[in-house]
């Protein structure tokens, strides 16, 4: 869709061909939470930023509800304060996160108090949160009413010529100045030779989507320092070194697991959990009851809040390379631009917009 609207928008005509009725895929499987404060400075932070920018054209275009309140970063612990203490002092203003830390005025008025038992909170601004499997059949329907764009849902891409510019679908034969390959963590359909070669794996992770026994209406993105061991923002600070040794000795499932904490609201009062992290070239459909429990305790402890759980997917995503994300230049007339972490919803309509600007601008 990034890619779609980045060419839409410079006029040109475009096919979008997608092999399922509507998306299904690690784009509604998410959180919705376009993240900034985590990427590491340089070109992720800008890349965020940019998205950022691009998301707010496209909740005028399309309407979507938006949640652009930022996030809130929330220390359990000392040891996690001192990860956000370090960022602030280290970070924020030499590479120009929007964010600061809480007063302990401002995290008392916050919330009806909810979260004053804690002293440390780290303000994104500019974080923000939709509800993905809404805002994408949106954004899907904004683009299709552009009188240069076809949509084709429900649609293989079976093969692709990449030194004539040829598609070759189950809803026909296509010819186009330049294909762009965006397949997610499909990488045996197309280009699969060259994908290979990047020795790509998926990431499974496990989530719940609840409901708080009592009215708690969140207008933020909500994680905590669990997170800053996954986050490449705080991952080179010595404290976050600490805070996982420590993690390594006291929460071993945690580490196994890849569990760490994160929370965004729905537009209905609900709350969107998880996640767990576990890679394999082909995942495993099972899912761990063991798993969810740890994550449903660890989002009742910090909010201070029951919850009853009233949905529950795994969400799957490209994974494990040793850049966030990869293009490919395959022939003459094609592209493929693969995302190799979970930030596709934080990243990707930057992506979308400057490789298409770097063909045709």
């Amino acid at each position: 869709m990034s890619h779609a609207y980045a060419a839409a928008k410079r006029g040109l005509k475009v096919l979008v061909c997608e092999r399922t009725d509507q998306p299904l895929g690690a784009s509604i499987r998410n959180f919705g939470f376009g993240v900034v404060t985590g990427q590491r400075e340089g070109e992720m932070l800008d890349l965020a930023n940019q998205s950022r920018h691009i998301w707010g054209e496209w909740v005028d275009h399309a309407n979507i509800n938006a949640k652009r309140n930022g996030s809130l970063l929330i220390a359990r612990n000392q040891l996690e304060a001192a990860v956000l203490e370090s960022f602030v002092e280290n970070k924020v203003k030499q590479y120009g996160y929007e964010c600061e830390l809480l007063s302990e005025k401002e995290i008392e008025s916050m919330y009806g108090g909810q979260f004053s038992r804690y002293s440390t909170i780290l303000h994104g601004k500019n974080d923000q949160v939709v509800f993905s499997r809404e805002a994408l059949p949106q954004l899907i329907n904004y683009l299709s009413f552009l009188p240069n764009v076809t949509m084709k849902f429900g649609t293989l891409v079976k093969d692709i010529d990449v030194d004539q510019g040829k598609l070759s679908t189950t809803a026909g034969n296509f010819d186009a100045e330049h294909i762009f390959v965006c397949s997610g963590h499909d990488y045996q359909t197309l280009l699969a030779d060259e994908i290979q070669q990047l020795n790509p794996m998926v990431c499974r992770l496990q989530m719940l989507r609840v409901k708080p026994a009592k009215e708690f209406p969140l207008q933020h993105a909500l994680f905590t320092g669990l997170s800053c061991t996954h986050y490449d923002a705080f991952r080179d600070l010595p404290e976050t070194e600490i805070l996982r040794l420590a993690m390594e000795s006291d929460y071993p499932e945690f580490v196994k697991h890849g569990i760490h904490l994160l929370i965004t609201p729905t537009p209905y009062g609900e709350l969107i959990i998880g996640d767990s992290h576990e890679y394999s070239q082909f995942p495993r459909p099972f899912s761990s009851e063991a798993i969810d429990k740890i994550l449903l305790m660890l989002a009742e402890e910090t909010l201070g809040l029951k919850l009853d759980v009233i949905e529950r997917w795994a969400g799957e995503y490209g994974s494990k390379g040793s850049e966030p994300y990869s293009i490919i230049k395959a022939g003459k007339f094609a592209t493929a631009v693969l995302m190799r972490t979970g930030l596709g919803m934080s990243v990707g309509p930057a992506l979308g917009e400057n490789v298409i600007a770097k063909i045709y601008d």
